[in-house]
């Protein structure tokens, strides 16, 4: 039987529906559409797209078990490597990893290696009450300092190995950046929850409303007998292009507007959350950041919302599948296009308002691609006197962010670098005797998988040095 060139369609909401909820968008494949996609893989004995996933997932073992029609074993084959499964299958970027090394992709388009996972991870969890059972203990302990993804794969992966593992979270639920900042219709909440409770079956603790630097230190941690500290706190500092009126009111950076969506329930209906209902949204920036703010916007009432990006569509670094799930919605793309100004008014009727007014729109000038700079990216370039300005009511800044300083600040000697991320060595440590980090405290804002991948590094040198 010929192989089928193209892989098949994920289903999902049709865009005039799903731009009105925050239901998920993707629907999941099918048992039959699953094995019919699996089918595809070759099962090469050289397993390139396992070179490229960053965890090592067995990818053509699990496939492979799809085709059997066996699915439990498929998840067994995922969860040896992986922590979060139906996680990674849906906000992993498949297409610049395990897919991008596969062999089908040479002539054809390559597996659909994230829905696969995606598909088996749901099966499993619609059809599967059984919990991991927890391991004995070794009788050493290990802090984890953030419940994102690097910080759950680190103590998923130690307390497999039988340590007594405490991540400590700041905020009131697991999960990091996959609860607050990630949108439900990408990454439903009740996803997160059972895969931490599924860490929790091994025994891992999870502390909330800890801040690590404030409630407690890293030292007062191993004063408390932790004998090794994981840091995955993430990178929750924003960044703002330093122009006039950013200070306006209705100005929010994306982390701040998606942290109110997310944990203060935003997205369910009549929402008691101060947050923008209505009127006009500009979302500066081009990442998958910036894509999830957009339609969040738009979601939450926006009666329009633009993507204001300083590069053209093909330097547009957002997932292929998320900008095109945008422009199905009605998000409208200003392309190289950069913001010089938010400009606003004074409301004088409220005196506490008289410092900083409201937006009223957003200036910007038209770019041209110059000559491309240190990372091969062609710089963009002002045009002269091509300024114009976007009516809006809101401006959502979401050029990045950086790791917060908190931990630093109150941690002696450890190192970080000029954009504040903390120092490392290939294993994970840092410049004190068994203090380990990874994700994006290190690295700054990057993908989950990559911080999945920081924090299973970690884990092995974390038991390698308890080991001794």
């Amino acid at each position: 039987m010929a192989l089928n060139p193209k892989k098949h369609e994920m289903p999902t909401q049709e865009p005039s529906v799903r731009s009105c909820n925050f239901n998920e968008v993707a629907l999941g494949y099918t048992e039959e559409i699953a094995i019919a996609e699996a089918n595809r893989c070759l099962n090469c004995k050289t397993k390139p797209c396992v070179a490229g996933c960053p965890v090592n997932i067995d990818i053509p073992d699990f496939i492979t078990k799809i085709k059997e029609h066996n699915f439990e074993g498929a998840y067994e084959s995922i969860a040896k490597s992986s922590s979060l499964p139906a996680v990674c299958g849906r906000v992993c970027p498949q297409e610049n990893q395990c897919e991008s090394k596969c062999t089908m992709g040479i002539k054809f388009e390559p597996v659909g290696i994230g829905r696969l996972e995606r598909f088996v991870a749901d099966w499993h969890n619609e059809n599967t009450t059984n919990l991991p059972k927890k391991p004995d203990s070794n009788g050493k302990r290990v802090a984890v300092v953030g419940s994102g993804p690097s910080g759950l794969t680190c103590a998923g992966d130690l307390a497999k190995k039988g340590y007594e593992v405490t991540v400590f979270e700041a905020l009131h639920t697991a999960g990091g950046v996959l609860v607050y900042g990630i949108p439900e219709f990408r990454l439903p909440k009740s996803i997160v929850a059972k895969e931490v409770e599924t860490l929790k079956a091994l025994g891992v603790k999870i502390e909330t409303n800890v801040v690590i630097g404030k409630t407690l230190t890293v030292d007062e941690l191993f004063d408390m007998g932790f004998e090794a500290v994981f840091i995955g706190s993430g990178a929750g500092l924003p960044n703002f292009m330093g122009i006039k009126g950013e200070s306006l009111k209705g100005v929010y950076s994306a982390n701040e507007f998606l942290t109110r969506s997310n944990l203060m329930k935003a997205y369910i209906d009549s929402p008691n959350t101060p947050i923008m209902k209505g009127g006009n949204v500009a979302v500066v920036g081009g990442g998958n950041v910036a894509m999830d703010a957009a339609r969040t916007a738009l979601r939450l009432g926006a009666d329009k919302v633009y993507i204001v990006y300083r590069r053209s569509m093909e330097e547009l670094p957002a997932r292929k599948e998320e900008v095109e799930h945008a422009i199905e919605e009605g998000i409208d793309f200003k392309l190289l296009c950069n913001p010089v100004e938010i400009l606003g008014y004074e409301n004088s009727e409220n005196p506490r308002d008289s410092k900083n007014g409201f937006v009223t729109g957003i200036k910007c000038i038209r770019m041209e691609l110059g000559e491309p700079d240190e990372r091969g990216r062609r710089r963009p370039v002002p045009v002269e006197n091509s300024e114009f300005v976007l009516d809006v009511d809101t401006v959502i800044m979401s050029i990045g962010t950086s790791p917060n300083p908190l931990i630093k600040s109150t941690t002696d000697g450890l190192e970080v670098n000029s954009r504040g991320g903390i120092v490392v060595s290939e294993d994970g440590l840092t410049s004190r005797n068994a203090v380990y980090a990874g994700g994006d405290a290190v690295t700054g804002a990057a993908t989950v998988i990559s911080a999945m991948g920081a924090g299973k590094t970690a884990a092995t040198a974390i038991d390698r040095y308890l080991s001794k």
